[in-house]
């Protein structure tokens, strides 16, 4: 198996939402947004599958020593030798890959978050980098998009941590900042026990109103001169926002089930802002 097709499998079996928006990108660009996003699925893996934080911590040091070599034209691991080919083209710099570990590692050390500062830095390593990195593949011309693609990030992100509270609870990590719990007088051991209650429902509003914000934010940042290349952002843009609408709709229902959308609506939902410009 080549590096590339090793990455494209990567890719394509997470059935992330992500893989929707890097259909409609040209061949080089969709390339290295397929080999980023690999890279990041293999180091998240990394935490998300251990049993043991020793272990997992063993590997994430293994690939800050990869990303480092792999900068010094030594790559290892098929998914840097399918993302160093773009990295000159597109920008991608070694601190952005380590900054994604350093986010990884951070699960590992840390499973409560005091505030939402807090809770941005982590989101600002898992995503608003990633955001940043993406922007860049995708053709970005101005500086002020990069403001954009890290609002992005943390929007994505936070509504990641609204669809997965349940699960995240049950390897009990929460994300959700622990003075919010007590401002809304919600224990964890609720989240763990997944007991639905009046009091997480506003607490749950609360964090998708703050998501929403951001999605906005973000959408007023983007310069126009970038919109037409940041498309494929604006698709993720979409599809993450009808998720967090459909968790509203079914009134936070998150903690016994992981709530998604389709591949068919997800597929709509990218080609609309492909062909229309309209989220």
């Amino acid at each position: 198996m080549t590096p590339e097709q090793y990455v494209q499998d990567k890719a394509a079996a997470s059935g992330s939402s992500f893989y929707y928006a890097f259909l409609f990108l040209p061949p080089e660009r969709r390339a290295a947004i397929t080999a980023f996003y690999a890279f990041c699925r293999e180091v998240d893996d990394v935490v998300d599958e251990a049993t043991d934080s020793g272990v997992a911590a063993t590997k994430l040091a293994w690939w800050q020593r990869e990303v480092a070599q792999s900068y010094q034209q030594q790559p290892n691991h098929p998914v840097m030798r399918a993302l160093m080919p773009h990295a000159a083209t597109f920008g991608i710099e070694q601190k952005h890959l380590q900054a994604v570990i350093q986010g990884c590692e951070m699960d590992l050390q840390q499973t409560r978050y005091l505030d939402y500062p807090n809770l941005r830095q982590y989101c600002h390593l898992v995503a608003g980098v990633v955001g940043e990195v993406a922007a860049r593949i995708f053709g970005q011309t101005s500086d002020a998009t990069t403001a954009y693609a890290h609002t992005l990030g943390q929007a994505l992100q936070l509504t990641n941590i609204i669809r997965d509270v349940g699960e995240d609870a049950m390897r009990g990590r929460i994300y959700l900042p622990v003075n919010e719990l007590q401002q809304f007088d919600v224990k964890a051991q609720e989240l763990m026990q997944r007991q639905y209650s009046d009091r997480f429902t506003a607490l749950m509003r609360f964090q998708a109103e703050r998501a929403h914000r951001l999605y906005d934010e973000a959408l007023a940042l983007l310069p126009a001169a970038d919109r037409r290349a940041q498309k494929p952002g604006l698709m993720m843009a979409s599809i993450y926002r009808a998720l967090l609408r459909e968790i509203e709709h079914d009134n936070f229902q998150v903690l016994h089930q992981r709530i998604s959308l389709t591949p068919v609506r997800k597929l709509w939902l990218a080609w609309k802002v492909q062909a229309l410009g309209r989220l």
